[in-house]
Protein backbone atom coordinates (compact mmCIF):
# COMPACT_ATOMS: atom_id res chain seq x y z
CA UNK A 1 0.00 0.00 0.00
CA UNK A 2 2.76 2.45 0.77
CA UNK A 3 4.52 1.62 -2.20
CA UNK A 4 1.99 2.58 -5.20
CA UNK A 5 2.09 6.56 -4.65
CA UNK A 6 5.90 6.33 -5.19
CA UNK A 7 5.03 4.77 -8.14
CA UNK A 8 2.34 7.16 -9.42
CA UNK A 9 4.48 10.54 -7.79
CA UNK A 10 7.61 8.97 -10.14
CA UNK A 11 5.62 8.32 -13.16
CA UNK A 12 4.44 11.89 -13.10
CA UNK A 13 7.77 13.42 -12.43
CA UNK A 14 9.06 12.06 -15.52
CA UNK A 15 5.73 13.26 -17.64
CA UNK A 16 6.17 16.61 -16.21
CA UNK A 17 10.05 16.34 -17.21
CA UNK A 18 9.21 15.62 -20.92
CA UNK A 19 9.44 19.20 -23.41
CA UNK A 20 8.53 18.67 -27.02
CA UNK A 21 11.48 21.13 -27.71
CA UNK A 22 15.08 20.36 -28.55
CA UNK A 23 17.93 22.47 -29.29
CA UNK A 24 20.06 20.93 -32.49
CA UNK A 25 22.45 23.63 -32.28
CA UNK A 26 24.46 25.53 -34.53
CA UNK A 27 25.13 29.17 -35.81
CA UNK A 28 24.36 31.61 -37.96
CA UNK A 29 24.87 35.19 -38.78
CA UNK A 30 24.54 38.13 -41.37
CA UNK A 31 26.15 41.02 -42.21
CA UNK A 32 24.49 43.86 -44.74
CA UNK A 33 26.80 46.12 -46.82
CA UNK A 34 25.80 49.11 -49.15
CA UNK A 35 25.98 46.71 -52.17
CA UNK A 36 26.22 43.56 -50.26
CA UNK A 37 24.80 41.25 -48.21
CA UNK A 38 27.00 38.06 -46.53
CA UNK A 39 24.76 34.67 -44.39
CA UNK A 40 26.72 32.29 -42.85
CA UNK A 41 25.62 29.32 -41.14
CA UNK A 42 27.83 26.20 -39.24
CA UNK A 43 26.51 22.69 -40.55
CA UNK A 44 27.07 21.00 -37.75
CA UNK A 45 23.55 19.24 -36.40
CA UNK A 46 23.60 17.91 -32.49
CA UNK A 47 22.23 16.31 -30.19
CA UNK A 48 23.34 16.86 -26.40
CA UNK A 49 26.89 15.66 -26.43
CA UNK A 50 26.35 13.60 -29.55
CA UNK A 51 26.91 14.94 -33.50
CA UNK A 52 23.93 13.46 -35.68
CA UNK A 53 25.43 14.90 -39.41
CA UNK A 54 27.95 17.10 -40.07
CA UNK A 55 26.58 18.74 -43.28
CA UNK A 56 23.16 19.91 -42.49
CA UNK A 57 22.30 23.02 -44.04
CA UNK A 58 20.56 25.86 -41.89
CA UNK A 59 20.28 28.75 -45.02
CA UNK A 60 17.15 28.64 -47.56
CA UNK A 61 17.56 30.75 -50.47
CA UNK A 62 13.79 31.80 -50.68
CA UNK A 63 14.80 34.26 -54.42
CA UNK A 64 17.77 35.54 -55.69
CA UNK A 65 18.12 38.40 -53.45
CA UNK A 66 16.51 36.41 -49.93
CA UNK A 67 17.88 33.93 -47.55
CA UNK A 68 16.76 32.85 -44.53
CA UNK A 69 19.29 31.70 -41.93
CA UNK A 70 17.41 29.06 -38.98
CA UNK A 71 19.29 27.59 -35.77
CA UNK A 72 17.25 25.86 -33.28
CA UNK A 73 15.56 22.45 -33.71
CA UNK A 74 16.04 21.17 -36.66
CA UNK A 75 12.14 19.55 -37.11
CA UNK A 76 10.54 23.16 -36.74
CA UNK A 77 12.75 24.28 -38.95
CA UNK A 78 12.40 22.28 -41.62
CA UNK A 79 8.79 23.02 -41.01
CA UNK A 80 8.99 26.87 -41.07
CA UNK A 81 10.92 26.71 -44.00
CA UNK A 82 8.24 23.97 -45.75
CA UNK A 83 5.49 26.79 -44.75
CA UNK A 84 8.08 29.64 -45.99
CA UNK A 85 8.73 27.86 -49.59
CA UNK A 86 4.55 27.31 -50.32
CA UNK A 87 4.19 30.78 -49.46
CA UNK A 88 6.62 32.24 -51.27
CA UNK A 89 5.37 29.85 -54.88
CA UNK A 90 1.60 31.47 -53.83
CA UNK A 91 2.99 35.05 -54.24
CA UNK A 92 4.75 34.38 -57.18
CA UNK A 93 2.24 33.41 -58.73
CA UNK A 94 -0.10 35.95 -57.97
CA UNK A 95 2.34 39.09 -58.25
CA UNK A 96 4.35 37.39 -61.16
CA UNK A 97 7.49 37.77 -59.65
CA UNK A 98 9.69 37.02 -56.58
CA UNK A 99 9.28 38.11 -52.83
CA UNK A 100 11.40 40.90 -52.02
CA UNK A 101 13.40 40.76 -48.74
CA UNK A 102 11.19 43.52 -46.91
CA UNK A 103 8.13 41.06 -47.80
CA UNK A 104 9.76 37.98 -46.68
CA UNK A 105 10.56 39.50 -43.68
CA UNK A 106 7.01 40.81 -42.82
CA UNK A 107 5.48 37.07 -44.22
CA UNK A 108 7.97 35.24 -41.73
CA UNK A 109 6.98 37.72 -38.69
CA UNK A 110 3.54 36.72 -39.33
CA UNK A 111 4.15 32.95 -39.71
CA UNK A 112 5.97 33.21 -36.10
CA UNK A 113 3.32 35.22 -34.87
CA UNK A 114 0.55 32.84 -35.74
CA UNK A 115 2.51 30.08 -34.04
CA UNK A 116 2.90 32.04 -30.83
CA UNK A 117 0.92 29.91 -28.32
CA UNK A 118 3.33 26.69 -29.57
CA UNK A 119 5.99 28.98 -31.19
CA UNK A 120 8.20 27.40 -33.63
CA UNK A 121 11.67 26.65 -31.32
CA UNK A 122 14.31 28.19 -33.91
CA UNK A 123 16.47 31.45 -34.21
CA UNK A 124 15.44 33.23 -37.60
CA UNK A 125 17.55 36.27 -39.74
CA UNK A 126 16.10 37.04 -42.97
CA UNK A 127 18.75 38.85 -45.25
CA UNK A 128 19.04 40.03 -48.89
CA UNK A 129 19.11 42.99 -50.70
CA UNK A 130 16.73 45.54 -51.12
CA UNK A 131 14.99 47.08 -53.74
CA UNK A 132 17.82 49.59 -53.98
CA UNK A 133 20.08 47.29 -53.70
CA UNK A 134 21.79 47.78 -50.49
CA UNK A 135 22.06 45.13 -47.77
CA UNK A 136 19.22 43.82 -45.57
CA UNK A 137 19.09 41.85 -42.20
CA UNK A 138 16.16 41.00 -40.14
CA UNK A 139 16.57 39.27 -36.91
CA UNK A 140 13.36 38.23 -34.95
CA UNK A 141 12.63 36.57 -31.79
CA UNK A 142 10.52 33.56 -31.11
CA UNK A 143 7.11 35.11 -31.74
CA UNK A 144 7.83 37.50 -34.71
CA UNK A 145 8.99 40.75 -33.44
CA UNK A 146 11.59 41.80 -35.99
CA UNK A 147 14.00 44.69 -36.56
CA UNK A 148 15.97 45.77 -39.33
CA UNK A 149 19.98 45.95 -38.67
CA UNK A 150 23.14 45.91 -40.17
CA UNK A 151 24.36 43.24 -39.07
CA UNK A 152 23.42 40.22 -36.53
CA UNK A 153 24.19 36.51 -34.87
CA UNK A 154 21.71 33.88 -33.85
CA UNK A 155 22.05 30.41 -32.64
CA UNK A 156 24.35 28.11 -29.86
CA UNK A 157 27.47 30.92 -31.18
CA UNK A 158 25.66 33.86 -30.74
CA UNK A 159 26.63 35.02 -27.24
CA UNK A 160 30.66 34.40 -28.54
CA UNK A 161 30.25 36.15 -32.14
CA UNK A 162 27.50 39.35 -31.28
CA UNK A 163 30.23 41.10 -29.60
CA UNK A 164 32.92 40.84 -32.22
CA UNK A 165 30.25 42.20 -34.49
CA UNK A 166 29.32 45.03 -32.71
CA UNK A 167 33.47 45.73 -31.97
CA UNK A 168 34.68 45.59 -35.76
CA UNK A 169 31.20 46.97 -37.23
CA UNK A 170 30.15 49.99 -35.29
CA UNK A 171 26.44 50.58 -36.45
CA UNK A 172 25.04 53.72 -35.42
CA UNK A 173 22.85 53.83 -32.37
CA UNK A 174 19.01 53.33 -33.58
CA UNK A 175 18.16 56.19 -30.68
CA UNK A 176 20.67 58.52 -32.79
CA UNK A 177 18.99 61.84 -34.20
CA UNK A 178 18.74 62.47 -37.31
CA UNK A 179 19.23 58.24 -37.62
CA UNK A 180 22.14 57.19 -39.71
CA UNK A 181 22.52 53.58 -41.71
CA UNK A 182 23.20 50.98 -39.75
CA UNK A 183 25.03 49.54 -42.78
CA UNK A 184 29.05 48.30 -42.57
CA UNK A 185 31.19 50.88 -44.77
CA UNK A 186 33.48 47.81 -44.63
CA UNK A 187 34.23 46.32 -48.29
CA UNK A 188 33.01 42.79 -49.22
CA UNK A 189 35.95 40.69 -48.87
CA UNK A 190 36.92 42.54 -45.43
CA UNK A 191 33.69 41.51 -44.19
CA UNK A 192 34.06 38.28 -45.79
CA UNK A 193 37.22 37.74 -43.71
CA UNK A 194 35.53 38.99 -39.89
CA UNK A 195 32.93 36.46 -40.48
CA UNK A 196 35.14 33.54 -41.12
CA UNK A 197 37.57 34.89 -38.29
CA UNK A 198 34.31 35.11 -36.37
CA UNK A 199 33.06 31.60 -36.95
CA UNK A 200 36.67 30.20 -36.54
CA UNK A 201 37.13 31.68 -32.97
CA UNK A 202 33.81 30.12 -32.23
CA UNK A 203 34.21 27.40 -33.04
CA UNK A 204 37.57 26.69 -30.46
CA UNK A 205 34.90 27.41 -28.12
CA UNK A 206 31.23 26.69 -28.98
CA UNK A 207 31.14 22.49 -28.87
CA UNK A 208 27.77 23.03 -31.07
CA UNK A 209 29.29 25.38 -33.79
CA UNK A 210 31.47 23.03 -35.95
CA UNK A 211 32.28 21.00 -39.09
CA UNK A 212 31.82 23.34 -41.72
CA UNK A 213 30.18 27.00 -42.60
CA UNK A 214 28.52 27.78 -45.35
CA UNK A 215 28.36 31.28 -46.95
CA UNK A 216 25.93 33.35 -49.21
CA UNK A 217 27.17 36.18 -50.57
CA UNK A 218 25.00 38.44 -52.61
CA UNK A 219 25.58 41.20 -54.61
CA UNK A 220 24.01 42.86 -57.74
CA UNK A 221 25.56 40.89 -60.04
CA UNK A 222 24.05 37.62 -58.56
CA UNK A 223 24.74 35.13 -55.53
CA UNK A 224 27.68 33.38 -54.98
CA UNK A 225 28.81 30.24 -52.80
CA UNK A 226 31.82 30.07 -49.98
CA UNK A 227 32.29 27.91 -47.51
CA UNK A 228 35.13 27.71 -44.94
CA UNK A 229 36.59 24.47 -42.99
CA UNK A 230 35.99 24.17 -39.15
CA UNK A 231 37.33 21.80 -36.60
CA UNK A 232 35.74 18.49 -36.68
CA UNK A 233 36.10 17.50 -32.95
Amino acid sequence: QNRAPARVSVHLSSAMSWSPYTDNGGTVLAVAGEDYCIVAASTRLSSGFDILTRDSSKLLQLSPKVVLASAGMQADMKALQKMLISRHVMYQFNHNKPMSVTAAAQLLSNTLYYKRFFPYYTFNIVAGLDDQGRGAVFSYDAIGSYERSGFFCQGSGKELIQPVLDNQLKAASPLVIPSKSDLTSLPLEQALDLVKAAFVSAGERDIYTGDQVEITIMTKDGTRKDSLQLKLD
